[in-house]
Formats: structure tokens, sequence, C-alpha cells
């Protein structure tokens, strides 16, 4: 709690320093949403149109990276700046927490993982309120129990963060939302809306100085619902193009080949339509030529598992794999006053850099050791200096992925199974759906990133799984695998 103390302390010392010329911050964070489902990155079913005017506003970036392929550990590292493994949390929050509470027939136990974000970690918001920014939250949280929720955090004001990965109140996405941080509103009122209208509030009072608002949309994860106009919308649409569901194999998990999902597709316009509203308040009070607007998601789309409501293609696999469905992400950067429109930027960039981007804008301050780098020469016209880019992940995901590493430099991605050691490496460039595995071609390439990726999990302290005694391979499977080919599509 000294450290909580030395940042109110330091507030007292910054305010004085905040000018109001430095931008307000915007973030959406959209939860389980892929790539592939924005139009400005080549969806034709799915219709964002606001998500697309950012993109023609600002820029949009074509390698843009979530920190894990699940989202506890991502939001840690977007909230701190620093990778997951340094933050402990690693898997989802909800998970079996130890390899004792593992109960699955797997080969391997899965690492332990904290189930809160410590109060010692200096989050995004305790640095922006400190350099004199008023901070917001709205959404979902799924970083710990109450007592590490939002406000704990360093956000003045917290509408819908708690410890759920979801809205699993009685309502779901409508009232009644049974949610601690989150008062009824009317009936029929809808989450997206609400939580849009929430952040309004706050960007009109707090318009005179500067602001950050962090808006994390419950959507589009699980439970699918959408607004019944709109799927049927949707269904409509679904119709008069002759879509049809299609399905092929990543190893023994049906993915999803098409984007045909009325209630998904409802689900995304809805949260589109949310980051309008928040857009158009912007526009009214005329901040929106000097505010950073930042969107992106928390993994890959879901295609693999419980329901599998969207596809990745021409990515391969969805949330909770290693493979490029699962990790690369939409990111939408607008700043007006500095970034010229259309910009299209295919350096790789991953959730840590927004941390050391807002440090950068707001002339903020951390004792932590940041892993991000801010994005502000990239936005400027600039480049930044060549990295390899990182993952670790100890555990078996719901969505059929397996205990896995990677590393991506350049062009090249390698990825390190852990149950059997085997990796894989592709040239992203050349084959971005991660169909041809070239790493007998190139043993030396894979050699040194093998070697770039042990280092790193030694400087970041990560945790590895460890093997099941108990595992029995004469009965069943307690995982579907994570490493194998692709299959031919199929009809269903």
């Amino acid at each position: 709690m000294l450290l909580k103390s030395f940042f109110a302390l330091l507030t007292l010392t910054s305010v004085a320093l905040a000018a109001d010329s430095r931008p307000n911050i915007v973030f959406f964070l959209v939860d389980d949403l892929g790539q592939r489902d924005i139009g400005c990155y080549g969806s034709t079913f799915y219709e964002t149109p606001n998500v697309d005017r950012l993109a023609k506003e600002g820029a949009r970036f074509t390698d843009a990276y979530a920190a894990c392929p699940v989202c506890s550990p991502t939001r840690a590292a977007v909230q701190t700046g620093r990778w997951p493994q340094r933050t402990g949390i690693t898997d989802y929050i909800g998970a079996p927490m130890k390899p004792g509470l593992w109960t699955r027939n797997t080969k391997l136990l899965p690492a332990s993982y904290s189930d809160r974000l410590a109060h010692e970690e200096v989050t995004m918001a305790e640095m922006l309120k400190a350099a004199g920014y008023a901070t917001f939250f709205a959404g979902k949280w799924h970083l710990g129990p109450e007592g590490w929720w939002p406000e704990n955090q360093g956000y003045d004001h917290n509408l819908g963060g708690v410890d759920r990965g979801g809205p699993y109140g009685r309502g779901k996405y409508f009232v009644p939302y049974d949610n601690p941080r989150l008062p009824d509103g009317p009936e029929g009122e809808h989450l997206p809306d609400r939580l849009a209208t929430e952040a309004n509030k706050f960007i009109e009072a707090s318009k005179d100085k500067p602001f950050f608002a962090f808006f994390s949309f419950y959507s589009v994860h699980t439970p699918l619902q959408s607004r019944p106009d709109l799927e049927k919308k949707y269904e409509e649409k679904r119709n008069r193009l002759g879509l049809k569901a299609e399905w092929g194999k990543e190893d023994t998990r049906e993915v999803r080949l098409v984007q045909e999902l009325p209630v998904y597709a409802g689900m995304v316009e809805a949260m589109d339509l949310a980051v309008g509203k928040v857009l158009a308040k912007l526009d009214e009070l005329g901040l929106a030529e000097n505010t950073l607007v930042i969107f992106t998601s928390d993994n890959g789309g879901l295609s693999t598992s419980e329901g599998s409501p969207t596809s990745n293609l021409p990515l391969r696999g969805g949330k909770g794999w290693m493979y490029e469905g699962g990790i690369r992400e939409p990111l939408v950067i607008r700043w007006p006053a500095v970034v010229k429109p259309g910009r299209v930027v295919d350096t790789p960039v991953s959730s840590p850099d927004y941390f050391a981007t807002a440090m950068e804008l707001a002339q903020g301050k951390t004792t932590s050791q940041v892993d991000g780098l801010s994005l502000l020469p990239v936005l400027r016209g600039g480049s930044l200096p060549e990295r390899p880019l990182y993952w670790h992940y100890p555990h078996y995901g719901n969505q059929g992925g397996a205990p896995g590493a990677a590393v991506r430099e350049g062009d090249w991605k390698l990825i390190e199974w852990y149950e059997d050691g085997k990796r894989e490496l592709f040239n992203l460039r050349e084959d971005i759906g991660e169909t041809d595995d070239v790493a007998r071609a190139h043993p030396d390439k894979v050699a040194a990133l093998a070697a770039k990726l042990e280092a790193w999990r030694k400087d970041v302290g990560a945790l590895m799984p460890t093997p099941n005694l108990a595992y029995d391979p004469a009965k069943p499977s307690g995982r579907l695998p994570g490493a194998g080919q692709a299959k031919k599509k199929k009809k269903k």
C-alpha cells in the first residue's frame, strides 16, 4: 500500500504540471473480438461503420497482438504495460489456480497463476491520475475479487467492473444485470448502450481537464445474445447472401470457416453503435481533435468452442490458441491533431505498448518496469526499433489450445508446444494462415528464436507446466490438442 500512497502524493505535485493541451485518452477494449470481425479488416457480413470511420480518420495496424490468447492476462498487460508473466496472471481468472486442483486427464499439469492484479502493480489509471487526469472505467474488469476492482486500482469511477468474465446476471446483456457496480436501468436497456451512456456522462463532466476513459466491453463474449432487431437484420442478410455454416478442423476441434451467425453479427453491430455513441459525444463537445482514441481486443475471435460464433480466416485458430487467430487483434488509433488519416501500419505491436504510449503522452511516471514501447513515434510517421514479441501460456484453454509459447521476430514466428517439445516455424509474410511449417528447412532460425524465447522466459520469471503423474493414456484425453495442421474444410 506504500506504493499507492506514493502515487497519491505524486498526484498533488503533478496536477499543477497538467496542461490542457495534453490529449484526452479514450480506450475501447472489446472482449473476444477477432481481427477479421471488423469491416476495415475484411469482414463483409458484420457491419462496423463507426470503427471503420476511426480507421479512415486515423491509423489501422495490421500486425497488432494481444499478450495472451485468453482475456485476463491480456487485460493485466494492458493495465500495467508489463508482460502477463510478471504480474502472475497467465490464465483467465476462474480457471483452476494450482496444479493440485487440476482433474482433467492431460499429459501436463498447468502452472499456477495469480487470481488478482496485485495492488503493488502500477496501473494505467494510477499513472494517469498521478499526472493529473480524471479516470473512468466502464464494463468488464476480470482482474480480481472485490478489493481489487477498478476503484482500488486508480479509477475515480467504476461502472460495471467486477470479478466476472461475462454478463452473467439474470438478464445477461439486458436488465437486470445483477451487477454490484452497475445499477439497473429501465426495462429493455441494452448493456453496450448503457456503458456508452455512462462513458459520455463522464466525458461531459470532465471536458475541462485531461481525462482517461477506459470503455471495456463485455461484448462480444458469450453468452450469445443480441438485440432482437439486429439479429433479425442479419438473418435476412444471411438469407439474401445465401450464406451457410461451413466447418473445418483444428485437430479434433471443429472451427467455423464462414462469418454468417446472425446473433453474433448483431452483437458486433451493437458494439460498434456504442463506439459511435462515444465518438459522437467527442464531436459534440469539440474534443475529437485532441483526443487519442484506441480501439482493440483482448484475444482472438471465438471460433472453436462455446458455439464457435465467428471465423478468423485467413488467420488460423482462434481464442485460446497460439496461432494468429488467437492473438492477432484489430487495432485502430485516432488522434487527429497528430495522426494522418487513413494510415496503415504493419509494425508488430502488443498489449504492453498501450501503457508506454499513454505514459509518454501524459508525461506520466511509474515505479515499475514497463515492457512496452510507446507507439507515438509510429503515430507521428516514424518507426519503432525492431524487437521480438513473446507469448507464454502454460495452461490448457477451454477452446482446444494446449500449453505452449511463441515468439515473433520480423516475418518469422516460432511456436513451441510444451507437451512434446515440438517446434513449428512459420513465415507470416508468405503464410499468414500458418499452414506450412518450415521448421525442418530452417533449423538455424528455429534454434535462434528458441534461444531468445528461453532467455525471455527466464527474464520474466515464467512458470512452466509440470508432468501429470496421474495421466493415463488409455483414458480419454482431457484436452483437445493444440499442435497439428488444420484439415480440409467440410460443409455442414
